[in-house]
């Protein structure tokens, strides 16, 4: 992996751990996301144009196809993250979210996609995984699923450990395709995710009538906090595509896994959630990791 790409990666996970907070404090449901779509829209419309007025015309069925699925994948994935915040702690969400979403793209794209893949790198996916196991809690979690002595902090362990794999599932899918899209079809990585945003936006827009007078209601109270995360998950995001196109996306998924390391340091201070010497040998194991994705 190259140290641009490298580099990209640690920015971006700086970048991705920060707005998951704020989305976590938010504490908003579905109409969350449609609010979110709503900022981006309105915040990265100037560079949208700007970079597509003469690009998008000349997209092909192929091209549409995979920024619909995109679209599709991450309304998917935010939905499910938003309602996993909702009823268990982020830093068990947030951690097996991000740690089975590159482990399952990095195996799609060994298996499917012809990348190699040393056993340097190898290991770093292993240090990757181990990591973000100790900063969810791991043995925690299987102490309270085996002995179920307090019944509601297991029901939220079992639910975090639902919407994270969940989460990660849609992880893996999104981030194929859209790796797929600026690396063989060689499309613009911030076109990719605005014109996507204007799908979801489309998609999402029903929400909106479902209880209109709630939704008015929590706009005011959420619009803030949609802003903010409207504003850096794009770039977050965008960096992550970048970098795919100069590195393996088998390296770089895993390589995200950087933010769990700003998550645990930044995030269970904020939120309070405890576990603190676990979870950060764990993200120790996680800078190891992605240092080994690095060099290998």
């Amino acid at each position: 992996m190259s140290l641009q790409a490298f580099t990209l990666i640690i920015l971006a996970g700086l970048i991705h751990s920060g707005w998951n907070i704020v989305a976590k404090k938010a504490g908003g449901d579905a109409r969350f996301s449609l609010y979110t779509a709503i900022c981006n829209a309105v915040i990265w419309l100037p560079l949208g144009w700007w970079l597509g007025k003469d690009v998008v015309p000349d997209w092909g069925w192929m091209e549409w196809a995979f920024v619909t699925a995109s679209a599709v994948l991450h309304v998917a994935y935010f939905i499910v993250l938003l309602r996993g915040y909702r009823v268990a702690d982020l830093t068990v969400v947030y951690p097996l979210a991000r740690g089975s979403g590159p482990l399952i793209s990095s195996l799609v794209a060994v298996i499917f996609l012809g990348e190699q893949i040393s056993t340097l790198g190898a290991a770093g996916i292993a240090g990757v995984v181990l990591g973000v196991f100790l900063i969810a809690g791991g043995p925690r979690m299987i102490v309270a699923i085996r002995e179920g002595q307090d019944l509601e902090a297991r029901q939220r362990v079992l639910s975090g450990l639902y919407y994270g794999l969940l989460t990660g599932l849609f992880i893996a899918s999104y981030t194929v395709v859209d790796s797929y899209a600026v690396k063989m079809l060689m499309m613009s990585p911030i076109l990719v995710d605005y014109m996507g945003n204007l799908i979801r936006l489309v998609i999402l827009a029903p929400l909106a009538a479902r209880d209109w007078p709630e939704t008015k209601r929590l706009w005011h109270l959420q619009w803030r906090y949609a802003a903010v995360v409207a504003f850096f998950s794009p770039i977050a995001y965008v960096l992550v595509l970048y970098a795919v196109q100069s590195a393996p996306i088998s390296h770089v998924a895993p390589a995200r896994e950087v933010s769990m390391l700003f998550a645990a340091l930044i995030g269970g201070r904020l939120l309070g959630e405890g576990d603190r010497a676990l979870r950060i040998a764990g993200a120790i194991m996680i800078a190891l990791g992605v240092t080994a994705l690095g060099l290998g």
